[in-house]
């Protein structure tokens, strides 16, 4: 065990040095000549074992990608690609880097739009998957993708009434780590659940995502009991990962929560070794906290909304009463881990998100059941702010506000009053709970 151990931790001192790039070319090569057709089942490539950082870097990016990325299938040979002559002409390596990540996901068409899944209104920059110059040593727990945001993720609570019915309203910012996260959430969803609401308002509208854990957390503060071990959504891997054929991996360090290694039969664990079949990668419902009585549930929403918030509300909508209100998201169903390739960390799109009715499609964002514009300046939580008071009316069956009472409960956990013209998607979707696959034990 002892020697196993300290064998694992040579293999993190290699993933941040140039010698991890050059050995994963080698263990990733097979007896096939370069240049020859690649199965879609398994990669036949030889790539050169001797070359410059930058090359062996537009390698594995290249080398990942036709493994990890969930449109792997769309991607040519190594050959047909060349990536270290593509991108010799450009002058720094981060900017070269950059420019294969977005023509490797340019390539996958969406068949409804005849445009690429990662098409995105800013030139040169996929819609989802993206570099981050850095990492912690190694392992999909590397580098925390998210923005620099508060551990306490609740904008706002209150209780507002309507029409003679009790609502509770929560506004989210993000989904931060679940440890840092939980009393937070905790603490909101039982200051509404003391009114016993029906209906619930889940304001997303700045919401851009976070820890998938933190996203089913807050489903499981909002569902009922009577819906224990039902089917909360899927994560589904490409065929090559889910068939355990993506060996690349193996140059990828399975680390704990707490970043350290992982022992697995005996030796250390890759993330060659996760189970990332759909079937262990399907989430259930498990009941959190006291809100027993929701039927309906209202999401206020913008462009901004993406990735964990859209999953929250995807995975909603087979259960409940769920509608819109607000402008249509922005349409992240996909998600992603960390890839480490020499001092970068690489998150390329790798999974899709179903919930319990097998539905994952809005790649171009939900629409809304109640078109809502709120002004420039407004105040979380205000009856009488346009797009909680467009929710309002629609509970309490008014075309006005005659109907709404002024909030009853009030717990503001920080400044509220938003400037509307500065909100702004940072599309993180991230798992961060991979699981050993303990079929092979």
């Amino acid at each position: 065990m002892i020697t196993a151990f300290a064998g694992y931790m040579k293999m993190i001192i290699r993933t941040t040095a140039l010698l991890v790039i050059a050995v994963g070319m080698i263990a990733f090569s097979s007896c096939k000549k370069e240049g020859q057709p690649s199965s879609p089942d398994v990669e036949e490539i030889v790539s050169p074992v001797t070359g410059t950082r930058r090359q062996f870097t537009l390698d594995s990016i290249f080398l990942y990608a036709r493994q990890v990325y969930l449109w792997h299938d769309a991607l040519p040979t190594y050959a047909d690609f060349d990536p270290r002559n593509k991108y010799s002409g450009i002058a720094t390596d981060v900017d070269a880097f950059h420019t294969e990540l977005f023509d490797i996901t340019q390539l996958k068409l969406n068949p409804a739009t005849a445009k690429p899944y990662e098409q995105s209104q800013v030139a040169n920059t996929p819609k989802y998957s993206y570099l981050i110059d850095g990492n912690t040593g190694g392992g999909y727990q590397a580098l925390d993708p998210a923005p620099a945001l508060p551990d306490d993720p609740v904008l706002k609570t209150a209780i507002v009434s309507a029409g003679g019915r009790q609502v509770g309203y929560v506004a989210l910012a993000w989904f931060p780590r679940l440890t840092t996260a939980q009393g937070y959430l905790d603490e909101a969803f039982a200051q509404i659940a003391t009114a016993n609401p029906t209906d619930v308002v889940i304001d997303l509208r700045s919401n851009g995502g976070g820890y998938v854990e933190t996203a089913e957390y807050v489903a499981n503060l909002i569902a009922p009991s009577s819906i224990n071990g039902r089917v909360m959504y899927a994560e589904h891997f490409n065929t090559l990962m889910q068939q355990g054929k993506a060996t690349i991996l193996r140059h990828q360090p399975y680390l704990d929560a707490a970043g350290q290694p992982v022992m697995y039969q005996g030796r250390a664990a890759t993330m060659a070794d996760v189970d990332f079949t759909a079937k262990g990668n399907t989430y259930t419902f498990s009941k959190k906290g006291a809100l027993e009585g929701v039927k309906n549930v209202y999401f206020i929403v913008s462009c901004s909304t993406a990735s964990a918030s859209e999953l929250l509300i995807s995975c909603l909508k087979p259960y409940f009463n769920v509608k819109l209100a607000g402008t249509k998201t922005y349409g992240k169903p996909v998600g992603f881990f960390g890839v480490v390739i020499d001092k970068y960390t690489f998150y390329m799109s790798s999974f899709l998100i179903s919930n319990a009715d097998g539905w994952s499609d809005y790649f171009e964002g939900m629409a809304v059941d109640m078109e809502a514009i709120p002004d420039n300046q407004y105040e979380l939580g205000d009856p009488n702010e346009t797009c909680l008071k467009k929710v309002l009316n629609a509970i309490s069956g008014s075309a006005t506000n005659a109907n709404v009472e002024p909030v009853i409960t009030n717990t503001t956990k920080k400044n509220t009053s938003v400037n509307n013209t500065q909100s702004k998607p940072f599309n993180i979707l991230i798992e961060n709970r991979l699981k050993l696959n303990r079929a092979n034990n």
